[in-house]
């Protein structure tokens, strides 16, 4: 018979709980530092992976040396710089469908692959001798490139960039397959582009590989850009050898090619344009779209429901670049040559400028974090990324980078057209 006492039995289960607490912690804590120096983690072919989440990273391209910067935002940072990269004087990023790879298109013609976890080339093909940049499809399989020569797309799968699908370009009058430019992704594994030398308007459907189907239509003289709506409905291409703007509407793609913006271009008294604007930096800011107008000191406000001009900013030179806070309440403009060290800030609701500054010399490109609470700033001539909490316009970072041009965050895999 157990004589013992409720409470000293109670005493003696404690110490066997605390024996076994005692006895698991250091079992664990021995676990712990046998293993404190291993990689986090491995891929599936045993490649070191970091714990860096991929929503928190970006790419900044540095041109002129044909190298990148990994970079994160939280806390403006780099990472790390991958060399070797060929020439990048003109070279864009794409991201994949998880925000693991990077797909960057070089002037060279190369794709090449980065792995943002194990922060390496995974893979880089030559899969051209003039490239200008490229989409990942809606379902993220296919990263598909657009060239200028020799002219024409290439479809890719996006794990392994094994060439999967061929579509060669339309003639120009030389005979010469033409130069693509504006590939954006469409709804489904399709994809809208245009074409330079031939004057068209080209819509690609990768959903069956083995027969690819493309219709082109007529949209006026030298489409030299393109950009589609952040809903993938509206494809725009700006026209450089006549004023204008060809239209594409996917929600009714019987109507076909239009032409809008009569007025939109240098104009009959032709002016000179130090930079032709990247029609990838049009913001759409709510129901209303901010263009930078070709060879002016202005910026176009067109309503996106009827796509009419409403109005005309006057701004501090010629716009290259107009890029909408995500929240749609400011638009960030930067400028070419000889005003390309400034920036000015318009305001959504007063279609007015509110700031201007000087962020460095040469800027370049501006890329904002996702839900805009920073904007970044690529200033090429001071080798310097610029980094501005746009509430209260002011500098938060300035990190040194290599005369950078374009800035991508993987927030981008997200969005269509970007």
């Amino acid at each position: 018979m157990d004589r013992r006492t409720p409470e000293a039995g109670l005493s003696q289960r404690m110490k066997r709980v605390a024996l076994c607490l005692q006895a698991t912690l250091l079992f664990f804590g021995s676990a712990v530092a046998a293993h404190a120096h291993e990689p986090v983690g491995h891929d599936a072919v045993g490649a070191t992976v970091s714990a860096l989440p991929t929503g928190d990273l970006g790419v900044v391209i540095e041109r002129a040396t044909g190298s990148v910067l990994l970079v994160a935002h939280s806390q403006p940072r780099i990472i790390k710089r991958l060399e070797g990269l060929g020439d990048l004087s003109h070279a864009s990023v794409v991201f994949s469908r998880d925000q693991r790879y990077a797909y960057l298109f070089g002037r060279d013609g190369a794709l090449t692959q980065i792995d943002l976890l194990t922060q390496q080339v995974k893979k880089r093909v030559a899969q051209a001798t003039n490239s200008i940049g490229g989409a990942v499809s809606s379902d993220g399989k296919l990263v598909v490139a657009q060239n200028y020569a020799p002219g024409g797309i290439k479809a890719f799968d996006a794990e392994t960039l094994a060439l999967v699908a061929e579509i060669p370009a339309l003639p120009g009058a030389s005979g010469v397959p033409s130069k693509v430019v504006g590939l954006a992704d469409l709804p489904g594994r399709r994809f809208a582009y245009a074409l330079f030398d031939a004057n068209a308007l080209c819509l690609t459907d990768l959903s069956n590989l083995a027969q690819p189907k493309t219709e082109c239509h007529l949209t006026g003289k030298q489409p030299y850009d393109g950009l589609v709506s952040n809903d993938g409905r509206f494809y725009l291409a700006g026209l450089f050898g006549e004023d204008g703007i060809a239209f594409y509407d996917d929600l009714y793609p019987e109507r076909g090619v239009h032409k809008i913006l009569a007025g939109y271009g240098r104009g009959e008294q032709l002016l000179p344009v130090y930079k032709m604007p990247h029609l990838r930096g049009w913001a759409i800011a709510g129901d209303l779209a901010f263009l930078p107008a070709i060879g002016r000191h202005e910026v176009l406000v067109v309503d996106t429901r009827t796509w009419q001009e409403v109005g005309r900013l006057p701004v501090k030179g010629q716009p290259v670049f107009a890029v909408a806070r995500p929240d749609g309440r400011e638009v960030w403009v930067n400028f070419a040559f000889p005003d390309n060290g400034w920036v000015q800030v318009i305001d959504r609701k007063t279609l007015a400028v509110t700031h201007t500054f000087s962020p460095g010399k040469a800027v370049l490109h501006l890329e904002f974090t996702p839900k805009g609470d920073q904007v970044w700033i690529s200033a090429r001539d001071s080798n310097a990324v610029v980094v501005y909490d746009t509430a209260t316009k002011t500098e938060v970072a300035r990190l040194p980078a290599r005369a950078p041009s374009g800035i991508f965050f993987t927030y981008r895999a997200a969005l269509f057209g970007r």
